[in-house]
């Protein structure tokens, strides 16, 4: 089956068959085969996006925010000056990036 997967997308893309992939589309492939494990990861990507948006320095979290929680409207900005320096973040850029 993989024979029929591979031979159709090289009708369809270049490709070189290198034996074991090691990243594909920009995520890393790891395996332990002793243990029977394989795992992704995107951690490249993720480094690229944070220096593309300057954010290399940010505070790291598993999970950058919980589910339901509810931001105040008192954080939003309010002096002129907040504003601009708001307006200048590309927020729709930096969250359709994750």
């Amino acid at each position: 089956m993989l024979g029929n997967i591979k031979a159709w997308l090289s009708t369809q893309f270049f490709m070189k068959d290198k034996d074991e992939a090691s990243y594909i589309l920009g995520i890393k492939i790891y395996r332990d085969r002793s243990r029977r494990m394989l795992g992704l990861t995107q951690s490249s990507y993720i480094e690229k996006v944070l220096k593309r948006f300057k954010m290399e320095n940010s505070k790291r979290e598993f999970l950058p925010m919980r589910r339901g929680i509810k931001l105040p409207k008192k954080q939003s900005p309010k002096t002129d000056e907040e504003l601009k320096r708001m307006s200048d973040i590309p927020y729709a850029s930096v969250v359709g990036s994750i």
